[in-house]
C-alpha cells in the first residue's frame, strides 16, 4: 500500500486491487453494448475516492450509475432528437432553395451547442462536488451554470479574435469564474489565478509552428535537405520520400503536443495554486517532467499490452493528480457544517453527450 506521509492528500490504492474492477467493467460494457458504462464509471469513482485520503479521513463518492444514465437520457430526448430533426430540416431547406434560412438555422444550432458546452463544464464540477463527501460533508453550488454558459461563449470568442493570442486569458478567467461559484460545506471557494505565469508557455506553443516553418524553408533553400534530395534525384525510391515526409509531419505534431503539455502543466499549477477554501490554500506540484513521464507511461502501457492497458488509465491519472496535490493551512471541523446547496438529480449527461472534461 502506498501513502504520502506528512501530505494533506494521499492515495493508497494499487493497480492489483483495481484490476478486478477494471476488467469487470470492460467485460460488462462489451456484453451490454456500452449500456453498462454509466455504472462502470460509478464503480471506478467509488474505488478511487475510497482510496483517497485528505488529512484524517477518506473521500466518499455517493453518485450512482442511474443518475449518470438518466442525465444521458435527458440530453438524448431534449437535444438529441431535436438536433436530428434539425439536421434533416436544414438539408430540406437547401434542396427547396432556402439556403440563407438553412445557413441561419445551422449557425443558431452551432451557437446553442457552443453555449451548452460551457454549461456542461460548469455542471460537471458542480455534480462531482455534490457527490463527494469528506467527514460526511459535501460540496456543490446553487448556480445552475446558465450564466456561465454565456461567459464561456464570449470569453472564448474574444480569446480567438486576436489570432488566438488571448486564449490563456479566456481559460484562466473561466477557471476563476467557475470555481468562485463552487463551495464545500459552508465555505465558498475563492480563486484568483493570473494569466502572466502561463502566457510564456502559450507563446512557445503559439509560435512553434511558425518557427518550424521558417527553419524548414531556410534549410531546404540553403542546403537542399534530405527531403529535397529525395524528390529531386531519381536514385531515391518514392517510398523513401513518403516515409521521410510522414516522419517529419508526425515529429512536428508530436513536438507541438509536448509543448501543449508543458502549457497545460503550467496552467494547472497556476489554477490550482490560486485556489483557496476558507483557511486552506491548494497547490499542484506536478512539473512538466512529471507530465511527460505520465504521458509516455500511458503510451507504453497501452502499446505494450496491445490496447488492454487503456482500462488502467483512469486509475493512473487519478493517482497522478492526488499524489501531486497539496493543501496548506487549517480547517476547523467544528465549523464545518453540511452544505445547503441544491443536489443535482441527474448526472453528467450534458457533459457526456458533448464529450468535454470537467476541468
Amino acid at each position: 500500500m502506498e501513502d504520502q506521509q506528512g501530505s494533506a492528500f494521499g492515495f493508497d490504492g494499487t493497480w492489483r486491487e483495481y484490476a478486478p474492477i477494471a476488467f469487470t467493467n470492460l467485460l460488462l460494457t462489451i456484453v451490454t453494448l456500452g449500456f453498462y458504462r454509466f455504472w462502470a464509471t460509478t464503480r471506478t469513482r467509488r474505488y478511487l475516492w475510497s482510496r483517497t485520503r485528505f488529512i484524517d479521513d477518506r473521500l466518499e463518492w455517493t453518485g450512482t450509475g442511474k443518475e449518470l444514465f438518466l442525465g444521458f437520457l435527458m440530453v438524448l430526448v431534449l437535444l438529441g432528437l431535436p438536433f436530428l430533426f434539425l439536421q434533416f430540416g436544414v438539408q430540406a431547406l437547401v434542396i427547396r432553395g432556402f439556403a440563407g434560412v438553412a445557413m441561419g438555422t445551422g449557425f443558431a444550432a452551432f451557437v446553442l451547442i457552443f453555449y451548452l458546452g460551457g454549461v456542461a463544464r460548469f455542471r460537471a464540477v458542480r455534480y462531482r462536488l455534490s457527490r463527494t463527501y469528506w467527514h460526511g460533508i459535501r460540496g456543490g453550488s446553487d448556480d445552475g451554470g446558465w450564466k456561465y454558459g454565456w461567459s464561456y461563449m464570449w470569453r472564448n470568442v474574444v480569446g480567438m479574435i486576436p489570432l488566438y493570442l488571448m486564449v490563456p486569458w479566456a481559460m484562466i478567467s473561466l477557471w476563476n469564474e467557475r470555481w468562485n461559484k463552487m463551495s464545500f460545506g459552508p465555505h465558498g471557494f475563492r480563486c484568483n489565478a493570473r494569466v502572466k505565469p502561463v502566457f510564456k508557455r502559450f507563446l512557445l506553443f503559439y509560435l512553434a509552428p511558425f518557427l518550424l516553418a521558417i527553419i524548414g524553408v531556410a534549410y531546404v533553400a540553403t542546403i537542399g535537405g534530405f527531403i529535397g534530395s529525395v524528390f529531386l534525384h531519381t536514385n531515391y525510391p518514392p517510398v523513401i520520400a513518403a516515409i521521410a515526409l510522414v516522419v517529419i509531419i508526425v515529429g512536428i505534431y508530436a513536438l507541438l503536443g509536448l509543448i501543449a503539455l508543458a502549457y497545460y502543466a503550467a496552467f494547472l499549477r497556476e489554477g490550482i495554486g490560486a485556489l483557496r477554501l476558507e483557511n486552506l490554500d491548494f497547490q499542484f506540484e506536478a512539473t512538466t517532467d512529471d507530465w511527460l513521464k505520465l504521458f509516455f507511461g500511458d503510451i507504453l502501457l497501452v502499446v505494450g499490452t496491445l490496447g488492454i492497458g487503456w482500462i488502467f488509465l483512469q486509475y493512473r491519472h487519478w493517482k497522478f493528480f492526488i499524489t501531486h496535490l497539496e493543501a496548506y493551512g487549517e480547517i476547523d471541523l467544528n465549523a464545518l457544517t453540511q452544505s445547503t446547496t441544491r443536489e443535482s438529480q441527474h448526472g453528467e449527461g450534458l457533459l457526456d453527450a458533448m464529450d468535454v472534461g470537467a476541468f
